[in-house]
């Protein structure tokens, strides 16, 4: 049978799969967070559903029989194959739909297709999650909705250049509360439910709109923690279940602080991000950044957690659960320098006498004067030994190119979502630091 044709068909049975399972979770509304970060495998309908549903399941569990049976060699050579030649969205779905086939299908196409800091690419939304490229960065766009306060992150040079190949990566909703603005980050653009499995997390500011903390719905592994990592919960829910608490949970991975203009002076803002999570040390020769392979349930076991109960007046706050970096206990003075969190700060601008004006170089990606626009860079200590290149290194570039169009450039060791997050701090009002 021609490549080609199998290609088809692979397509076809997945589209099949995936209309089966929305099929079958029309009747279900409450969900629970992916277990796994390929589309689920499809169940067997009950028993008492009609049988037109029971004989659509078996014919297509026998059309998934032929393909499951086919041998583990043919397969990873036909994966390879396919890993190989389809490089960018939508073509790259076709590796979605053969994880889609059966559980074999699915265990080989996880160990072909690689992270983003290995191949550069992004696959499966657990790929949201895990650093970038380290040689060239993902280049992505987001569009503003001002009516419905929406923002849209796509994967692309621009909407201008990608058009309808622009993929979808994440959606944000700004909601404005009393004390607060928080933006709830989804991966798609029409739930932005706490309880849908397409949650990924949130960004919630202060009052005055100058410090923001980078929330994620998912509980880190245990070995993407730093070795120094210690978890601490602050409870804000009322007269609440432990279970359900315990669904509720945020888990504080970053914190983006932007510094007051007291004298009102021109320039742009200054701002520095914390990232919890992420070690100085992976910046570091050597150094690795935390990658998650799976999405995890809410509820870890293996952690343990020192809890303080509190509630306000409506009960409305979710748990929110921080890292603390501060334990130095029992631990050397080198070996604690590289355990601390990476920080980033806004790459310095030069003011040019010819336009008047503050500028960076954005190497064409930015083509609009915005008070919104930045670059971060590390703010290494020279006792981290972090070369001069790294510290030069743009890990997070963002700016204005139109009307409601801004582009997103990252790189390792950040995440799309840590660094989505970041830029939508960029979109609050901040009348004290303009």
């Amino acid at each position: 049978m021609p490549f080609r044709s199998i290609l088809r068909e692979l397509k076809e049975i997945g589209e099949g799969i995936s209309n089966m399972y929305r099929r079958g979770g029309e009747g279900k509304h409450v969900h629970r967070h992916g277990k796994s970060h390929i589309a689920p495998e499809c169940s067997l309908p009950p028993s008492s559903s009609s049988s037109s549903s029971s004989s659509s399941s078996s014919s297509s569990s026998s059309s998934q029989s032929r393909w499951a049976n086919l041998p583990p060699e043919l397969l990873l050579d036909i994966i390879q194959r396919l890993e190989a030649s389809e490089t960018s969205w939508p073509a790259r779905r076709a590796l979605v739909a053969c994880s889609s086939v059966c559980r074999l299908w699915r265990e080989i196409t996880k160990d072909v297709v690689k992270t983003p800091e290995q191949c550069g690419l992004l696959t499966f939304p657990i790929s949201l999650k895990q650093p970038g490229p380290r040689d060239s960065p993902i280049q992505c766009f987001i569009r503003r909705e001002r009516v419905s306060s929406t923002y849209c992150l796509y994967l692309g040079l621009s909407p201008a250049l990608s058009g309808d190949m622009s993929k979808l990566l994440l959606a944000a909703k700004k909601i404005r509360r009393a004390t607060c603005t928080e933006f709830l980050i989804s991966l798609v653009a029409d739930d932005f439910s706490r309880s849908s499995n397409t949650y990924i997390g949130k960004l919630r500011s202060n009052f005055l709109g100058t410090k923001f903390m980078i929330l994620d719905g998912e509980s880190p592994q245990d070995s993407s923690l730093p070795l120094n990592c210690k978890l601490q919960q602050r409870v804000h829910l009322k007269q609440v279940l432990p279970k359900v608490a315990a669904a509720a949970a945020n888990y504080k991975v970053a914190t983006v602080s932007y510094e007051l203009n007291v004298l009102r002076t021109r320039g742009p803002r200054r701002m520095r991000c914390m990232m919890h999570l992420i070690p100085i040390s992976a910046i570091q020769e050597g150094g690795s950044a935390p990658t998650p392979l799976k999405f995890t349930n809410y509820l870890n076991e293996h952690v343990s957690t020192t809890t303080t109960t509190t509630s306000d007046s409506k009960g409305r706050k979710p748990e929110i659960v921080e890292f603390d970096t501060n334990d130095t206990e029992n631990t050397q003075e080198s070996s604690q320098r590289t355990r601390e969190p990476l920080v980033l700060k806004n790459k310095a601008p030069r003011w040019h006498e010819q336009l008047q004006c503050w500028c960076l170089n954005f190497k064409g990606r930015v083509t609009v004067a915005s008070v919104k626009n930045f670059q971060l860079v590390a703010a290494a200590e020279p006792c981290q030994n972090v070369s001069a290149a790294e510290q030069e290194k743009v890990i997070l570039q963002f700016g204005k190119i139109g009307k409601d169009i801004f582009t997103m450039d990252y790189r390792y060791p950040l995440s799309a979502f840590q660094a989505f997050a970041i830029c939508l701090s960029s979109f609050d009002t901040k009348p004290a630091c303009e």
